[in-house]
């Protein structure tokens, strides 16, 4: 990527957008820029902008207020835009809603989820307790922690 001087940038760029309660770099294109809030990757990145019609090629720099404005909308409106498939959270335990969780909202309903398995005792509740792995890989071999032990040599 070629060095980007500040003179072609121009006196409005803006080096930092806040959006979602997170801040998105201004010198990255604003359809990868917007994978650095939490909850949004590449597709669902690339559906904002298409609900807003903004041009995902755009430096995020360059967005004006109005086109920010747009990608704000966009983003709170996303659930109910694109397809129950595109949502982080389909049937929502506590209300049964199809949500899409932004920035701080997922980690702490991922931290209320766990916290509902450990004191329900479920298999995965106890896993997480004992900071094991949850979801079936080998422990015997892989993922080993702490001191090492084996084969010591001979003195």
């Amino acid at each position: 990527m070629a060095k980007i001087d500040d003179a072609e940038l121009g006196a409005d760029f803006n080096y930092i957008i806040r959006l979602a309660d997170s801040d998105v770099d201004g010198l990255s294109r604003i359809g990868m820029g917007l994978t650095s809030v939490k909850g949004v990757g590449v597709r669902t990145a690339l559906a904002i902008c298409k609900i807003a019609g903004v041009d995902k090629n755009k430096l995020g720099g360059h967005l004006t207020d109005d086109e920010q404005k747009m990608i704000h909308d966009a983003i709170e409106s996303y659930p109910t835009e694109v397809p129950l498939w595109m949502l982080n959270r389909q049937r929502d335990i506590e209300s049964g809603d199809e949500l899409h969780l932004f920035s701080q909202e997922v980690g702490m309903t991922q931290k209320d989820d766990i916290a509902r398995l450990r004191s329900t005792k479920a298999y995965r509740g106890l896993r997480h307790a004992a900071r094991k792995r949850v979801r079936g890989q080998r422990t015997r071999s892989n993922g080993r922690t702490g001191l090492t032990l084996g084969v010591q040599r001979k003195q």
